[in-house]
């Protein structure tokens, strides 16, 4: 363990957090689960920022409280379950209601060996905000809580040449069961989603209106995801979700919709048009134009004076 200049606290091994926190030592090196109401957390580091070189699984099973989500607030009562990648830092809260039900860390040397050292990237939810945390029904947590008492059952049990792999498969199990529910979550709150996706879509048109496009450039799914005040991942697996299209893919249907109308009512050139929309070569844009029309700019442009004329 190593304390920087910023007041971050950096973990390269479970053991050594769980020393910090006042915890008992990991029955296993590479994974632990942690009881709250077994296992009281030493809270005289909260505030402090931690940065763990492992994973991070929280399962609250009745939080008493609300999290922000963009600029609403949503009620977590219910609990849910909340996931860390490796490296993101997070702040040690000094609220002891933070610090229910169970808490599950792993090391990704853990998965050494097993299909889900590759797959386990797949698993876009470990990129979320904490306020994007997954919302569960009480059957859900029925399923997620058999989940975790099954790993604590194994994890008390002596280590032998099955434990890891009897691990890496319950928790493969909890990762499956959690895109599941976050399927779920995004279509049982579609009037949340639909909301966000009408936000986007009024903060791209107005970006594209705005005709300064060669100076803001071609709007990313990082910058949209900045202004609607959630994290880039979950933005586009809610897209995904409801409408099967990446943010990315969102991006350039409004782009070449727009583009139609440019080419339809102005006599703008394509360069011009390209410049304005805040491609930096035209070649870029007539490509993405024709990859989504199966026509050129030019093609577009000549077809529909055709019709106007006819």
């Amino acid at each position: 363990m190593k304390q920087n200049t910023d007041v971050r606290l950096t973990f390269s091994s479970i053991a050594d957090l769980m020393q910090e926190l006042g915890l008992p030592a990991p029955l296993h090196p590479l994974i632990t689960l942690i009881d709250y109401d077994k296992q009281p957390i030493d809270l005289t580091q909260a505030g402090h920022w931690f940065e763990l070189d492992f994973y991070k699984i929280s399962f609250k099973k009745s939080f008493n409280g609300s999290v922000k989500y963009g600029p609403r607030q949503y009620d977590f009562k219910n609990g849910g379950l909340a996931f860390l990648a490796p490296h993101q830092p997070v702040q040690l809260s000094g609220d002891p209601c933070d610090h229910e039900g169970y808490t599950l860390f792993f090391h990704p040397d853990l998965l050494d060996h097993h299909g889900l050292a590759q797959s386990i990237h797949g698993y876009g939810f470990f990129s979320y905000a904490v306020t994007e945390a997954l919302f569960l029904s009480e059957k859900e947590k029925d399923v997620v809580a058999l989940l975790f008492r099954a790993m604590a059952t194994e994890l008390e049990n002596n280590i032998d040449s099955f434990s890891q792999q009897v691990l890496v498969s319950q928790l493969e199990l909890l990762l499956t069961h959690s895109n599941r529910f976050y399927n779920r979550q995004f279509i049982t709150r579609k009037g949340v989603y639909h909301e966000l996706i009408n936000r986007m879509n009024l903060y791209l048109n107005d970006r594209l209106d705005n005709q300064d496009g060669l100076v803001s450039g071609l709007p990313s799914p990082q910058e949209v995801a900045g202004q609607l005040q959630v994290s880039q991942r979950y933005l586009s697996d809610i897209l995904r979700s409801l409408t099967g299209k990446t943010t990315q893919q969102h991006i350039h249907l409004l782009l070449v919709e727009k583009a139609k109308v440019l080419l339809n009512q102005t006599t703008l050139t394509t360069a011009e048009i390209a410049y304005g929309l805040g491609f930096e070569h035209p070649q870029s844009f007539n490509k993405l134009f024709k990859q989504k029309t199966k026509l050129s700019p030019t093609e577009f442009r000549r077809g529909s004076f055709s019709k106007t004329d006819d």
